[in-house]
């Protein structure tokens, strides 16, 4: 009886331990997936790094890039803070520098910068065009040449950062026909352009530039964020097509439709990139003045 004892023992404390070590919950407790717009209200709080970008896909997922700058502790932060916003995030590393395409349409000149004409437009008999904020804001007066001969007109408006684009009036003192309402392609002809409006995801676009001239891709993105040297840009589209410094402003369509005007990107039309834009249809909005 008592080696009985001593067994029935032996198998009790065996049972207990095993209770013991066993979890209190069936299964471990996920952390929440959060939603793109908290992730993306995170980013726009605490990353501000030159060189870094995002943007909602239409599943939800937020993509995180960044380019070649954005190194050690840069990279450390960056990486740390989308690792804590969970599986919903995602980081991609783009080619080359992120930067303003500063240096479309035909090339204008301004101060010792190079940049293109986006879209002419009009209000009430008067006649401007439109091209990157950050063109107007570096540069007051716009001239047709390098030397500065042939004076174009001045800025009415710029707006950068936070949105990217400027109106520049037409010189009125000489007595010229009206400005053309069509794209230049690059190649002796031009795309008349009627319409203003938002492009779709994966829609095909052409994009002219005075550097690189005609180019063409997909839109891959909208309202994506940008964060450049000197300052953050916010609901841009974002596409597949190239370009290069110089090509800030020129337009974005699609046979007679308007959709943008260039504002930067990674990479050029040798190895290939990424170029955000800024949406017409707000710039249009913001000065009062159409396509025609």
């Amino acid at each position: 009886m008592k080696s009985l004892r001593r067994t029935a023992a032996v198998v009790a404390a065996a049972a207990l331990a095993l209770t013991a070590a066993a979890p209190a919950g069936a299964d471990p407790v996920k952390p929440p997936r959060l939603s793109a717009k908290a992730i993306t209200a995170t980013l726009n709080d605490q990353i501000h790094t030159a060189g870094t970008a995002w943007m909602t896909k239409p599943d939800g997922t937020v993509v995180v890039s960044y380019d070649s700058t954005v190194t050690g502790t840069k990279l450390t932060k960056l990486t740390g803070l989308t690792k804590q916003l969970g599986s919903n995030v995602k980081m991609e590393k783009l080619p080359g520098k992120l930067q303003k395409y500063i240096s479309g349409g035909m090339a204008t000149y301004g101060g010792q910068y190079k940049c293109s004409v986006g879209f002419n437009v009009q209000r009430r008999g008067k006649y401007y065009f439109l091209t990157a904020g950050h063109c107007g804001v570096d540069a007051a007066r716009w001239y047709q040449d390098q030397a500065h001969k042939v004076y174009t007109g001045a800025v009415w408006n710029a707006t950068y950062p936070y949105h990217d684009y400027a109106l520049v009036v037409y010189r009125t003192d000489i007595k010229t026909k009206p400005p053309g309402g069509s794209v230049y392609l690059y190649n002796g002809h031009s795309q008349d352009i009627t319409r203003a409006m938002n492009p779709g995801l994966n829609q095909l676009v052409y994009r002219s530039g005075a550097t690189s001239g005609l180019h063409s891709g997909r839109v891959t993105g909208l309202n994506a964020t940008v964060n450049y040297g000197d300052g953050r840009v916010v609901g841009l589209i974002r596409t597949s097509v190239c370009a290069e410094p110089g090509d800030s402003g020129g337009p974005l369509f699609y046979r007679q439709y308007a959709f943008g005007l260039t504002s930067g990107g990674s990479g050029d039309c040798t190895q290939g990139g990424v170029t955000y834009f800024q949406p017409i249809v707000q710039a249009l909005n913001a000065y009062g003045v159409y396509i025609y």
